[in-house]
C-alpha cells in the first residue's frame, strides 16, 4: 500500500518527552477520507499511554483523538465527505463492523476490539496506529464525523472524548427534566458533563472535594454543590439522586457516592482509576442501587452529540497550546493545573 511521510510529535519510551518525529501514513483507499487536522486536544489517556502507565504501550506513541481538521482528499466510493468540509476523528477508526455490538451501533462495545485511533493494531499498514498529534490523518469515512460550522473548532476538540463520554451514559440512564444528576468531579470529563446535564434538563448537582470549585461547578450549570469531605452535607443529601456520573480517575471511595443515590439509582464511572475501588454490599442492596460503567461512545452517538452542541452553543473550557508546550501541559495536567481541557494548535508543528 502506499505511503507518505508526514510530522509528528510523540516519544519514543515511558521515560522520554515527547518530540518531533516522522510517521507514515496510508494513501487513501476508496472509502478513506484524509483530514490536515487543525486542533488536537490532550486527553488524561494520551499521558496514560505516552508514560505507559497502562501497561500496553507500543513505541513509538504518537497520542491524540480529540481531532478537529478539514478535508484534503477523498477516496473515490466515500459519499459523506467533499473536500474543503470540516471533520473530526475521536477515539476508534474501525471496528470488525460484524459481532452484534457493532450491528447495533454501539462500535465502543465491538466485540473483536475496535482500533483505536492510536496505539492499537494498524490493519492496513501492520504496526500501530498514530493520532492526532501530527499533520494529518486517514480514517475511514465511516468513523470520521461533521463538525458544525457554529461551534469553535479549538473548543470543539475535547467533545470528540470528553464530550461523547460524557453525553453518552447521560443520554443511556435517561438523564433529563425531572431527573436529578450528581456530577462526581469537575476536570476534563465532568466540566463536560455538568455542561450536557444542564442542556438536557436536569437539575445537576456537582460533588467535589474542594470548597473552591463552588463558583466554578454553578458558572458550569450546577444548581447545587455538595462538598464530599463535609461528612454533614453528605448526610444530608442521601437517598436523593437519580443518577450519578463519577468523573473522578483517582482513587477514591466510591461508597460515600452510592449512598447518596435514592432507591433504584445508578452511578455509572467513566473515570479510569489505576487500582479497583472496594464497593460494600451493604452500599447497594438496601436501596436496589446499581454499579456501572460507560465507555466513549458509538459514531452515531458522537454526530448526535455534536450537533446537540451546536443546538445548544456547548464547547469545552479550553486553553490553547503549541505542541512545543506538550510536555509542560503534561506535567500541569498531572497536577490538575488546567480548566479544563489543553488543546493544541497544530499550525505550531509546521514551526
Amino acid at each position: 500500500m502506499a505511503t507518505k511521510e508526514i510530522r509528528a510529535f510523540g516519544t519514543e519510551a515511558a521515560e522520554a518527552p515527547l518530540d518531533s518525529l516522522n510517521i507514515q501514513r496510508r494513501d487513501v483507499t476508496p472509502h478513506d477520507v484524509e483530514i490536515d487536522i487543525l486542533f488536537c486536544g490532550i486527553c488524561h489517556s494520551d499521558l496514560h499511554t505516552a508514560r505507559n502507565e497502562w501497561h500496553g504501550s507500543v513505541y513509538p506513541v504518537v497520542p491524540g483523538h480529540e481531532i478537529v481538521g478539514k478535508v484534503t482528499r477523498v477516496g473515490n466510493h466515500v459519499s459523506k465527505f467533499k473536500v474543503g468540509e470540516l471533520a473530526a476523528v475521536g477515539c476508534m477508526v474501525d471496528s470488525c463492523r460484524e459481532c452484534e455490538s457493532c450491528k447495533d451501533g454501539l462500535e465502543q462495545y465491538c466485540e473483536a476490539g475496535n482500533t483505536l485511533t492510536y496505539n492499537s493494531p494498524d490493519k492496513h499498514l501492520g504496526g500501530h496506529t498514530y493520532g492526532g498529534y501530527s499533520e494529518s490523518i486517514v480514517v475511514d469515512e465511516h468513523f470520521a464525523l461533521h463538525v458544525p460550522e457554529s461551534l469553535d473548532l479549538a473548543a470543539a476538540a475535547p467533545l470528540l472524548c470528553a464530550g461523547v463520554t460524557t453525553y453518552s451514559p447521560l443520554k443511556h440512564w435517561g438523564v433529563g427534566p425531572g431527573v436529578k444528576v450528581g456530577i462526581v468531579g469537575i476536570g476534563g470529563l465532568g466540566h463536560m458533563g455538568v455542561k450536557l446535564a444542564k442542556a438536557m434538563g436536569a437539575h445537576v448537582v456537582v460533588i467535589t472535594t474542594s470548597a473552591s470549585k463552588t463558583d466554578d461547578a454553578k458558572r458550569l450549570g450546577a444548581h447545587e454543590v455538595i462538598l464530599s469531605s463535609d461528612a454533614k452535607q453528605m448526610r444530608e443529601n442521601a437517598n436523593s439522586l437519580d443518577f450519578i456520573l463519577d468523573c473522578v480517575s483517582a482513587s477514591h471511595d466510591i461508597n460515600a457516592y452510592l449512598r447518596l443515590l435514592k432507591r433504584d439509582g445508578t452511578l455509572a464511572l467513566v473515570g479510569a482509576p489505576e487500582h479497583p475501588l472496594p464497593v460494600a454490599a451493604f452500599s447497594l442492596i438496601p436501596s436496589r442501587r446499581s454499579l456501572a460503567g460507560s465507555t466513549i461512545g458509538s459514531i452515531g452517538e458522537t454526530q448526535e452529540m455534536l450537533d446537540f452542541c451546536a443546538q445548544h452553543n456547548i464547547t469545552a473550557d479550553i486553553e490553547l497550546i503549541n505542541i512545543q508546550d506538550v510536555n509542560k501541559a503534561y506535567d500541569r495536567l498531572l497536577k490538575g493545573d488546567v480548566h479544563y481541557r489543553f488543546v493544541i494548535d497544530m499550525a505550531s508543528l509546521k514551526n
